[in-house]
């Protein structure tokens, strides 16, 4: 089997599939890999390393056409979606839930597409493929040092000739993998930081990292299936902004990691509440996606200053611009994947295995996923006679 490692193409994008130290774990499972030219230049590693480490280093049109699979970060650029086969195979953080387009033009040509942001993240088995994991951990790593850079002051205790600084007030909203890095970031520069989730088993791990846990008076439970959280109601929400706008107003920078795959992520701090915050403080939206944000006003990929001098960063790919750590975790990511769907040399597909279940997006020309082929079904345009169809009954 032939796996091609393609050369991203989205803006800013500088993460690479697989790095050269992965080729000799597949070769063994009888995988030969084939890079695209430049592939991994983004990331510091040129094509001598992949071809030192036994790689075949080929051009775009010649990896597409070898390939029996394709290896992104995220989606294979459009114009060579065309170029793609039916037998082949793309394997990516694909993100069908926000493009089932894309899932319906892939199975349209025949082609298996596996996305790996549908794994079933409670499956213990599946942790060394969990890439939503490891990129939120860089992600949430490099919010903080973002927000240290925008900071017009100090992040640490500062004891000197010229005076005392006190310490950066910093809040993160949100405890999961990227959350509970900003914490442990902001924290390790010197930060007074305080954490704010809607799951009560939150709390011991924000304390575990010696920072303070926000309770509200008007305590929101929002629990979800495996320990993930629960989308609140609006009742709730409204009630969860209103008390955190008091908290927010009282610290420097705050740092908000809140999504929802393929839906606009909630909305946690307003307008009125970045109003109340005090000039020079920053705000680093993790949410931030076209979709919207966390954050009334930030926009993905700029910074806003706004009238009453909030910065709010609109940082929505931050693993992307730490690529070589991103890359090594994601290649381990990509090839635990496609070693557990490799028998005998090929690509064995069984959406009766749990972890395949999650990750088969498209297959034998169908979308065989449900939640996909649900808004691919809710997307279609419905009879003019309001659903009825020629050769049914009426009562």
């Amino acid at each position: 089997m032939k796996a091609a490692v393609i050369k991203e193409t989205a803006p800013a994008e500088r993460r690479v599939a697989l790095v050269p130290e992965a080729v000799a774990r597949l070769r063994p499972a009888g995988i030969e890999v084939l890079v695209e030219r430049g592939a991994g230049e983004g990331a510091w590693l040129p094509d001598a390393a992949y071809a030192d480490a036994g790689a075949a280093i080929v051009g775009a049109e010649e990896a597409y056409d070898r390939a029996d699979v394709i290896l992104t970060v995220t989606r294979p650029p459009a114009a060579m979606v065309p170029r793609l086969r039916a037998g082949q195979a793309v394997i990516g953080m694909l993100a069908p839930l926000t493009d089932p387009d894309l899932a319906a033009r892939l199975a349209a040509r025949g082609v298996t597409a596996v996305s790996l942001d549908g794994l079933p993240r409670t499956l213990s088995r599946a942790q060394p493929m969990d890439a939503l994991t490891s990129q939120a951990n860089v992600a949430g790593y490099k919010a903080a040092l973002v927000a240290a850079a925008a900071f017009g002051r100090f992040f640490p205790l500062l004891i000197t000739a010229a005076g005392t600084a006190r310490p950066a007030r910093v809040l993160v909203l949100g405890a999961g993998v990227a959350g509970l890095q900003a914490i442990g970031t902001a924290r390790r520069l010197g930060a007074v930081v305080s954490g704010y989730d809607v799951r009560p088993a939150a709390k011991g791990e924000v304390e575990s990292l010696g920072a303070t846990f926000v309770e509200l008076a008007t305590s929101v439970t929002a629990a979800g299936e495996g320990g993930y959280a629960r989308e609140l109601t609006e009742a709730e929400r409204r009630a969860q902004q209103e008390e955190l706008a008091g908290q927010i107003a009282r610290h420097d920078v705050v740092i908000t990691t809140a999504q929802v795959p393929g839906r606009r992520p909630p909305l946690l701090v307003t307008e009125d509440t970045v109003k109340a915050m005090t000039a020079g403080s920053v705000i680093v939206d993790m949410g931030a996606s076209p979709l919207g944000g966390n954050v009334s006003g930030s926009r993905p990929g700029e910074t806003v200053i706004t009238g009453n001098g909030v910065t709010i960063i609109g940082a929505d790919n931050l693993a992307a611009t730490v690529p070589t750590a991103a890359s090594n975790a994601y290649s381990r990511n990509i090839s635990a994947v496609l070693l557990h769907m490799t028998a005998d040399g090929v690509l064995a597909v069984d959406t009766g295995d749990e972890i395949q279940a999650g990750v088969v997006i498209t297959h034998d020309g169908q979308v065989v996923h449900p939640g996909v082929a649900a808004l691919l079904a809710e997307a279609e345009p419905q009879p003019a006679d309001g659903g009825a169809h020629v050769g049914g009954t009426t009562d």
